[in-house]
């Protein structure tokens, strides 16, 4: 049954980053090629993931690949600042700025690109979201426009029918994307404070959070395996199989 079309497709080179907007990508088994390939690592932490959690202005820096993707070597990755400043990822004057705005000390971890474990990941290969859903909690916050980024999915899904949280009822299930994609919805994504961040000045809004956990018990969005590998584009139908 065709019940949308994906309406943007998003990857983390960098885990926390901000993402970047693609045409079109190749399905991996672990997800969208190179989606959080790349992590900067809290060495104040005990070794552990930076991201958003912990330095907030993490989602104004804009990460992209620049080349072709290669299932040998990753594209070079480059970082935008909030300034508009241009490096390599693991520049030695961008790895300083952020030391000197989040007060810790950062070093740099690369994946394989046939190879990301699900630790950078998050808890599964995909995270999807629906309009629909995205309208309603909008209308569930005041009316106020929530700019999707704030979830960070990889695949925004526009349904046909704008019934919101459809996806939820769709666990389970199997999803065709274009003509060589499955993905199977797996599990709810339960939202942390990521979601209150602003994507575009990093200030704090606390209101949202509440929302999504006192209208849908912390849930927006859902995680999705992957079944079939492929590529899919922007357009593709989008289908719930039997």
């Amino acid at each position: 049954m065709l019940i949308g079309h994906i309406k943007e497709l998003v990857r983390h080179p960098v885990k926390s980053l901000r993402g970047e907007s693609v045409e079109k990508s190749k399905i991996m088994e672990y997800g969208l090629y190179g989606d959080r390939s790349h992590a900067y690592i809290d060495e104040t932490n005990h070794g552990k993931f930076l991201t958003i959690t912990q330095f907030k202005e993490m989602v104004q820096y804009q990460a992209r690949f620049i080349g072709e993707d290669s299932l040998d070597e990753y594209p070079k990755v480059e970082v935008m600042t909030p300034e508009g400043k241009v490096f390599n990822w693991q520049d030695e004057e961008l790895i300083k700025e952020m030391e000197n705005k989040s007060k810790r000390k950062i070093s740099t971890k690369e994946y394989s690109p046939s190879l990301v474990p699900i630790g950078p990941i998050e808890v599964e290969h995909i995270l999807l979201a629906t309009d629909a859903s995205l309208d309603y909690l909008e209308e569930l916050w005041g009316g106020k426009e929530i700019d999707v980024r704030r979830f960070r999915p990889n695949l925004f899904i526009s349904l046909i029918d704008k019934v919101p949280f459809s996806e939820e009822k769709w666990m389970g299930r199997r999803i065709k994307i274009g003509s060589e994609v499955e993905i199977q919805l797996v599990a709810h994504c339960e939202r942390c404070m990521i979601i209150t961040v602003n994507p575009d000045n990093a200030e704090l809004d606390s209101s949202l959070l509440k929302t999504v956990v006192k209208e849908r018990k912390s849930n927006f969005g859902v995680y999705a395996s992957v079944i079939r590998t492929g590529e899919i584009q922007v357009g593709d139908e989008v289908l719930l199989l039997d």
